[in-house]
Parts: structure tokens; C-alpha cells; sequence
């Protein structure tokens, strides 16, 4: 059952939805006779995408929610604003806002090297002993570890010898790592001795009624929950993750996830100093696209937009102000958030089906109008 702080954030988000929103000015302009959800849906058709939930934020507040395809093809089931679905990567911006909080509380330094922070040396910790014999591990901070330079690869896994170890000097080049993200967990929970799980829930899902929201499987999800669909329309139900990792454990609904990032986008949670160090500039990009991670060669155009990385997320200028994003993915996942400081406007889409992300940057122009978003950088086959 709903907690009542819960039954009132929904009731606001429904009165926001049956409201007038205030026009984009993209809707009219790009597809002026065909409704945004008949094209939304018409695109999914000719890719085969199962389900998609898309919603609109406008002036920091939910105005539209859109719920398409199905949840599980093969039941049948439809998707809806309360169905559960694999968030991936987004949990780590969430986890960069937690981080920020504990900087505004004088808890932690971003510039703060973690030697200082752990009460053992981090190669001593199971998961890291292979950085035993480097000690670049010490050159790493929060602000390194959240702004991805690192210097460590997404994941050792992707590796061709499947060993953890630095590519290059911490805070030489951004390079995508969620290796740099779990280190900072250990960081808080070893250091400052923080159940982050617990610290998730008091801080940030409970004050806002996410109760669709957790870092690992809940029982209760279990009635409506998404499951996922491959490049070639495969089927994998959805996964119960069981342990905590702060770079992409995290299931959500559509509805808990706009209720969110809208809040973030009009600032809340955070002092106006932190919020702008969340999106301030802290390495430039000029790599051709995101992935593979480690990849060496560049695409100088990117400083047209101003390129970089913020904490937990990429900024880039619009030509009205700044705007940010943060991708969410796995072979069965696709999720997208993008949002304008001017306006407080933001879209967010979230798929039960990777194909959908080929669909990602023709829906957000179309809710948003152009942005500048650098497409080919996030998704390059996508954006051809």
C-alpha cells in the first residue's frame, strides 16, 4: 500500500498530467499533423520496440507521462507508470547527488584523496587487490572517481585479460568507469561507515515517495515488473538483483523516476553551491564517442558545445545555458535523461528494450526541439 506522502506525490503528478502543460515548442513545429504519442508509437512499430515510458518536465514539474507498448510481450501485460523497470546506470547520478548532500554537511571533501578517507590501504579490500603494486589508486578522489577520470576501465571484465589496472593517470582524461564509481562506494561505506542503501532511502526516495524505487529486488515488485528485450527481440525476464552497487542496481518506475529528476532539476536536495558543482565543467571531452571507454581517438567539434564532464553526469551548452544527460543501459535496458537549465525542461525515457534507443534522439527533438545534444557521442548508431 502507498504511504500517504506517496498517494500525494502521485495525485500531483496526475494533476500536473490532466492540467494544460505548457506547450514545447517542438510538438507543432516538427510533426504538425500527428499527435507526439501516435509518432511515438508509429517509431516503436517500425523498430519492433516493446515498451517505452516517456515523460516531460517543464519549469522543474512532471507535465506529461506517456506509457507505451508492454511490459512483457509474452504475457501480454501492459507498461504502466508503476511498473518496475531496470534504471542501469542511471543510479549513478542519484548516487552523485547522496555524495553532495554528504558535502554540504561537511561529512566529505570531493578533493579529499581516499588513502585518507580508508581505514586500510584500498589493494587490501577483496574487491581492488589488483591494483596491489600501483599506486595510482592514491591520486584518486570523490571528485575523480564521479567525474569519471579514474584512469580504470568501465569494467575489468571488458578487458581482454580480465585483471583490474590503470590505463592511464588519474585525472589526465575522462574515461567512462563504473569500476571509479564502486570504488567510491567502498569509499563511504569502509571510510565513513554509511549503509548507503539505508542513506538512499532516508535521503533522497522516501522525503519524495518513491516507494517504486530500490537499490536491490524487492518481493513486492514482482506483480509488475518489466521484463527486458536484446538487439533481435530476445527475451530476459527481469533481473533480481540481490547486492547493492551504487553504479547500476537501481529498479524504478517511470513515474518515481520523473518525480526525481524533476526535483533535482529545480534544485532540491542540494545547497545552490553543490548544484553547480554537479554540472560545473571537470574535464573537457574530445573522445569520438563514449565507448568503448578506453578509446584513443577524437573528435575535436565537441568543444562547439563545451563538452565535459560534470559529477555523475555530461554537460554541454545549448545555446541557451547549459544541459545535461545521463544514459542508462545494459544488452536488455536502454534509459536516457535529458534536461535545459533554461526552463527547468527535461525528457526521460526509459525501455524495457534496447532497440528503443534508436528512437532517442528523434523523440527528445521532438518533445524539446533541437538541443545541441551531441548524439553520435552517446549514441552512434543511432544518431546516423
Amino acid at each position: 500500500m502507498r504511504s500517504p506522502r506517496a498517494i500525494a506525490a502521485v495525485a500531483l503528478v496526475l494533476l500536473g498530467a490532466c492540467s494544460s502543460p505548457p506547450p514545447s515548442p517542438a510538438l507543432s513545429a516538427v510533426w504538425p499533423g500527428l499527435a507526439p504519442r501516435a509518432q511515438i508509437e508509429r517509431w516503436m512499430q517500425e523498430r519492433g520496440v516493446v515498451g517505452l515510458g516517456v515523460a516531460r518536465i517543464e519549469q522543474g514539474q512532471v507535465v506529461e507521462q506517456m506509457l507505451l507498448g508492454q511490459r512483457s510481450r509474452e504475457r501480454a501485460e501492459p507498461l504502466d507508470a508503476d511498473t518496475v523497470l531496470y534504471t542501469a546506470s542511471l543510479t549513478k547520478l542519484a548516487f552523485a547527488v547522496l555524495v553532495l548532500q554528504l558535502v554540504d554537511e561537511g561529512r566529505l571533501d570531493l578533493d579529499t584523496p581516499i588513502e585518507r578517507l580508508l581505514p586500510r590501504p584500498l589493494p587490501e579490500y577483496p574487491e581492488w587487490t589488483d591494483l596491489q603494486g600501483d599506486a595510482r589508486w592514491r591520486q584518486l578522489t570523490p571528485r575523480l572517481l564521479l567525474s569519471h577520470q579514474s584512469g580504470l576501465p568501465n569494467w575489468r571484465w571488458l578487458l581482454d585479460e580480465p585483471k583490474l589496472r590503470f590505463d592511464h593517470a588519474p585525472g589526465t582524461r575522462y574515461a567512462y568507469s563504473g569500476e571509479g564509481i564502486q570504488i567510491l562506494q567502498t569509499v563511504l561505506e569502509q571510510g565513513l561507515g554509511l549503509d548507503l542503501e539505508a542513506e538512499m532511502r532516508r535521503r533522497l526516495f522516501d522525503p519524495l515517495g518513491l516507494d517504486r524505487t530500490a537499490l536491490r529486488w524487492q518481493p513486492g515488485f514482482e506483480a509488475n515488473a518489466a521484463d527486458g528485450y536484446d538487439l533481435h527481440g530476445r527475451l530476459r525476464p527481469h533481473a533480481r538483483r540481490a547486492r547493492v552497487r551504487l553504479a547500476g542496481s537501481m529498479d524504478s518506475s517511470l513515474r518515481d523516476q520523473a518525480t526525481l529528476w524533476a526535483a533535482l532539476v529545480r534544485g532540491w536536495g542540494l545547497s545552490a553551491r553543490s548544484r553547480a558543482e554537479l554540472m560545473a565543467p571537470q574535464m573537457p571531452i574530445r573522445s569520438r564517442a563514449q565507448f568503448p571507454s578506453l578509446r584513443r581517438d577524437l573528435d575535436p567539434s565537441l568543444a562547439d558545445v563545451n563538452l565535459a564532464a560534470g559529477l555523475g553526469l555530461v554537460r554541454f551548452d545549448n545555446g541557451d545555458g547549459a544541459a545535461w544527460f545521463k544514459g542508462g543501459h545494459d544488452d536488455f535496458t536502454g534509459n536516457f535523461l535529458l534536461c535545459l537549465e533554461a526552463g527547468q525542461r527535461c525528457v526521460l525515457l526509459m525501455a524495457n528494450d534496447v532497440r528503443a534507443e534508436g528512437l532517442f534522439p528523434r523523440i527528445a527533438t521532438l518533445l524539446l526541439g533541437p538541443t545541441r545534444m551531441p548524439w553520435r557521442w552517446e549514441y552512434p548508431d543511432a544518431a546516423r
